[in-house]
């Protein structure tokens, strides 16, 4: 898989990253270990090198998953993790990244970012001069080699970067979740910022396999979900329906289609988790589907029968 510069950093991503929110286990339903070792591990040999994860995934359990995979060919991969909004005062930031150095056991973390601006779920609030302050320090110190933010609004974005280089953002984003292109996705483009969408399938539901009056088991995150009730629901099977002959003209799967979509955008690279090897190794397939233009547009199109009925929230789930 042919490798993309993250910003203006001197590390290089997969346009497909693996997501290990699940490996954590907190918040879903029925993950075992042994599986999200063998799935991460099925990502790396299907040419997946870039992982994603964070701090707060399982308090640390998804980072140390991650290690327990990938431990033995470090110099292989690179590692994105995240500090999460109740850890962002200088000396917090400090320890939390040791903690996932320590999680991750290594001795640099390629990329370290914001998991979400300060404030948010509550939290104290902490000018981000600081954060930046100590992530500056870290990168000076060979502990991180570049700077990310996650679930920033564009404003949020060019407020951070005042402080430091930014080299990544972390929204959501999937050809059924869009409001970053309204928003973020023109600074990054202009100031060459990586865009790393999460939830590129949005949550499974561009798979196709949640058929209509689908239950979540109580526990799932996706209970909460906007997507996945009501009118969102049905508007989605409708533009899948319109999406099925796309993907059969390339001999591909659905989500395949849609990652390949969204890795066509400007700036944009799919964070694509998975429970099993086999999903993992379809998710890396994505990369090899080549769109052409029209193809693109007409993807365009079909996606906004869902998202031109959403607000601006940029939040997926009802909390």
């Amino acid at each position: 898989m042919e490798k993309r510069r993250l910003g203006t950093s001197d590390v290089e991503i997969t346009p497909i990253l693996m997501g290990t929110w699940q490996a954590g286990k907190k918040w879903w339903v029925g993950i075992e270990d042994a599986d999200s070792i063998k799935t991460i591990r099925a990502a790396f040999e299907a040419g997946i090198t870039t992982v994603d994860t964070a701090e707060v995934y399982g308090e640390g359990h998804s980072e140390q998953i991650v290690a327990e995979a990938l431990s033995d060919v470090r110099d292989q991969v690179e590692y994105a993790t995240k500090v999460f909004a109740n850890h962002l005062k200088y000396e917090q930031v400090i320890e939390a990244c040791d903690r996932s150095l320590k999680n991750l056991k290594t001795d640099y973390i390629d990329l370290y970012q914001i998991h979400w601006p300060t404030g948010s779920f509550n939290t104290e609030i902490v000018p981000i001069e600081e954060t930046m302050r100590a992530l500056n320090d870290l990168k000076q110190q060979g502990k991180i080699r570049a700077i990310g933010v996650s679930n920033f609004s564009g404003s949020q974005l060019a407020e951070a970067a005042q402080y430091g280089r930014i080299d990544s953002l972390q929204p959501p984003y999937s050809l059924f979740w869009r409001q970053v292109e309204k928003d973020a996705m023109p600074y990054c483009i202009e100031n060459n910022i990586s865009i790393l969408a999460y939830s590129p399938l949005a949550q499974g539901l561009l798979t196709g396999k949640f058929a209509p009056g689908h239950k979540f088991e109580s526990g799932d995150n996706r209970t909460g979900n906007k997507l996945f009730q009501g009118e969102n629901f049905e508007r989605a099977h409708q533009a899948l329906d319109k999406l099925r002959p796309i993907a059969e003209s390339h001999d591909c799967t659905l989500a395949q289609l849609a990652l390949a979509w969204l890795i066509a955008q400007p700036q944009s690279q799919a964070i694509a988790g998975a429970r099993y090897p086999e999903q993992a190794k379809d998710n890396a397939l994505a990369a090899d589907v080549k769109l052409s233009s029209d193809e693109l547009a007409a993807i365009d199109a079909i996606g906004r029968i869902v998202t031109d009925h959403l607000d601006d929230s940029s939040v997926m789930w009802n909390w």
